[in-house]
């Protein structure tokens, strides 16, 4: 199990920071791990997003589709990583992963679980911009799921985590479309009327466009795939990947073995 850092090593002034939205994190962390406590939604959605994941990387990198762990000797980073309900599924898939969250009681949750249950993780209480200031080395993949919609600037979140990505790399974005009825399900729905989270846990005003996602990605140099859709099925209860966007979608982008005038040169 990986070490906690100190918060003064890894949390520096930076924008992707809403103390506000830490400090609400915390609150919950010790339920991370309860599949019928407050991340109840997250169990649900893990399958499919998991899923998803796997099957990108394996794609991208050309990986044995039946292995036990195909992603064995890849680095990955999960930005925003909570308790750790990405970051352990990941490590059991053979990634050397390292998950990094702002909310040093989150991390400690998710490092509890892990020890338990013998999964090497590299937990870090910090930020991206913490890990570019130390200088890290890139990552092979970087996640930032279900964490865009809760930073203080989201376009400076993708570029920093961009930043972590090593050429020929693979970048994962899950987040909220910011639409009427992102506002309708994820809001009222999710938060007033079924009780599925908190209130107060999402601010629709914070939430990103598949348009915005792309452009921050572009402009760090990334080339971006369309975004996919992903709908809750209240008659199945499952969550399922499609072309419906106006809610909860993906995207998947990658960084270019060479820089456009490297490539131009060659």
């Amino acid at each position: 199990m990986g070490k906690t850092l100190l918060r003064d090593e890894t949390i520096p002034e930076a924008p992707s920071v809403d103390p506000a939205e830490i400090d609400k994190f915390k609150a919950m962390a010790a339920d991370w791990w309860s599949p019928t406590g407050k991340f109840a939604p997250l169990h649900k959605f893990n399958p499919v997003r998991l899923t998803f994941i796997r099957d990108a990387a394996v794609s991208h990198f050309g990986l044995d589709p039946i292995a036990r762990k195909p992603l064995e000797g890849l680095r990955l980073l999960d930005a925003g990583c909570g308790g750790g309900l990405v970051t352990e599924p990941m490590a059991r898939l053979g990634a050397h992963a390292v998950g990094v969250d702002a909310g040093d009681s989150n991390v400690k949750a998710a490092m509890v679980h892990a020890d338990a249950l013998h999964v090497d993780i590299d937990y870090r209480v910090g930020t991206v911009e913490g890990l570019i200031a130390a200088g890290e080395k890139p990552f092979d993949i970087v996640l930032a799921l279900e964490v865009v919609e809760h930073v203080a600037d989201p376009a400076q979140f993708l570029a920093d985590c961009a930043r972590l990505l090593a050429p020929g790399g693979l970048m994962i974005v899950a987040t909220l479309n910011r639409t009427a009825k992102a506002f309708a399900l994820a809001v009222v729905g999710a938060e007033h009327v079924l009780r599925w989270l908190p209130v107060g846990t999402h601010d629709w005003s914070k939430f990103v466009t598949p348009d915005e996602a792309r452009s921050a990605l572009v402009g760090a140099g990334l080339e971006v795939e369309p975004p996919v859709g992903v709908s809750f099925s209240p008659l199945s209860g499952r969550w399922t990947l499609g072309t419906d966007t106006a809610v909860n979608y993906m995207l998947v982008a990658q960084r270019p073995n060479k820089r456009p005038d490297e490539a131009a040169g060659s």
